[in-house]
């Protein structure tokens, strides 16, 4: 199995090089890989004492963020390796303050896995939820280095819980410790005879219970918005779009403001997004100096880094993906500020969302009716809005302690 393993990951190597001369994503990765060796050469002594954090992209780097400066702040002298598998996670972050070289991590070859642990030489090795690659975990274990696994989920139906699945499986025993979010993962592992497992929660409670102590302030939001009930769509899909598009356009309340922050910030998109809207509507894009931002009903946010912010002044919060097929945005993160949250239909992957709409913080809903009576709801109830509210926050609450629990271990 291990062979074919290996000869999987080079032939995977060769489509994903061709793939690339007609995909601008896969090239990022592609190119960036050829660097990763060099840049750890250049910035990284390996007789220095270092910690190597790896996250499959930037969602699993915010779920880490929490444990890896904690780890910092109790090692401030310890050389940091950041990697990220994907462009989405390395292109944003590869200027992260957390670490000392950011890298893509190569494909999974033997000799990749040998190099690439032979230039760093971690004392410590934290993955982050998903993040299972067999023949870097095999090398990890033949070198006795102490790798754990933070803020893990597993299914039944993944391999390594089945017959056939055994290369896959004994990749997990390279891991010294693995921090699960549930029990369900818990009592996988322990089916397949891993005992080294605790349920710490999902250090996401942490992460976004942080965004309550630093400044949210986003000026030109707050000129927006201008003390009106304002609702945010944040990380939207097009099957997203179409839930609440009519709701937009037929809402003639002046009080109520949307601020739209698509997942996909290109400019034909957003110039898309914008055909659709029958209402004054304005983006980030467009700023000067002079606008009077409080005259618009829409603000499309077409940038990064202040949806985490902006969601702060929401008084109602619409999450994206859940619509179509894409997955669910974090739903977390709006959740932290006690305000009601609404989704798209697919949810049953995520854990959080599932139990949110069974307490009653979160709606999913189906249909642009269901949306729009959802919403109107929502708008005309206070009390609706402060119990739904006080539901989202008493979740995060007390699903804080992830990250306590993670250093406890790690300082034995």
């Amino acid at each position: 199995m291990k062979a074919l393993y290996s000869i999987g990951i080079y032939l995977a190597s060769f489509i994903i090089k061709i793939a690339a001369l007609f995909n601008s994503k896969l090239k990022q990765g592609v190119v960036g890989r050829n660097t990763t060796f060099s840049k750890l050469e250049n910035n990284i002594n390996p007789e220095v004492k270092t910690f190597w954090f790896h996250c499959a992209s930037l969602g699993e780097y915010e779920q880490g963020l929490p444990v890896f400066e904690a780890l910092k702040a109790e090692h401030p002298d310890y050389k940091v390796v950041l990697s990220f598998f994907s462009p989405s996670g390395f292109e944003v972050r590869k200027n992260a303050k957390i670490a000392d070289c950011v890298v893509y991590l190569p494909l999974d070859t033997t000799a990749n896995a040998k190099r690439f642990l032979d230039l760093v030489n971690p004392d410590y090795i934290l993955f982050v939820k998903y993040e299972i690659w067999p023949n870097v975990l095999h090398e990890i274990k033949k070198r006795n280095l102490k790798a754990i696994l933070i803020s893990a989920v597993f299914r039944k139906e993944q391999s390594f819980f089945k017959g056939y699945g055994r290369f896959m499986r004994s990749a997990l025993f390279g891991f010294k410790h693995i921090f699960t979010q549930d029990e369900n993962s818990k009592a996988l592992l322990e089916g397949i005879n891993y005992n080294s497992v605790s349920i710490s929660g999902d250090t996401r409670f942490d992460r976004v219970s942080n965004q309550l102590k630093i400044d949210n302030t986003v000026p030109f939001i707050e000129a927006f918005k201008n003390d009106k009930f304002c609702v945010v769509f944040g990380s939207s899909w097009p099957d997203d779009d179409t839930l609440y598009m009519d709701f937009i356009n037929s809402n003639t309340n002046p009080e109520v403001k949307f601020v739209i922050a698509p997942h996909n910030i290109k400019p034909s998109y957003v110039a898309s997004l914008k055909s659709q809207l029958n209402v004054k509507t304005i983006s980030y894009s467009e700023l000067t100096q002079n606008e009077n931002l409080a005259d618009y009903k829409v603000f499309i946010l077409d940038t990064i880094g202040y949806l985490s912010k902006v969601y702060s002044y929401a008084n109602i919060a619409y999450v994206g993906g859940g619509a179509g097929t894409t997955g669910l945005h974090n739903i977390l993160e709006p959740a932290v500020f006690g305000i009601p949250i609404l989704i798209g239909k697919n949810y049953t992957k995520f854990p959080e969302a599932k139990t949110l709409i069974d307490l009653g913080g979160v709606t999913s809903l189906e249909s642009s009716t269901a949306f729009d009576s959802c919403l109107n709801a929502l708008l005309t109830d206070g009390e609706l809005r402060k119990k739904q509210g006080a539901i989202t926050k008493s979740f995060i609450d007390s699903n804080r302690g992830a990250v306590h629990k993670i250093m406890d271990y790690l300082k034995t």
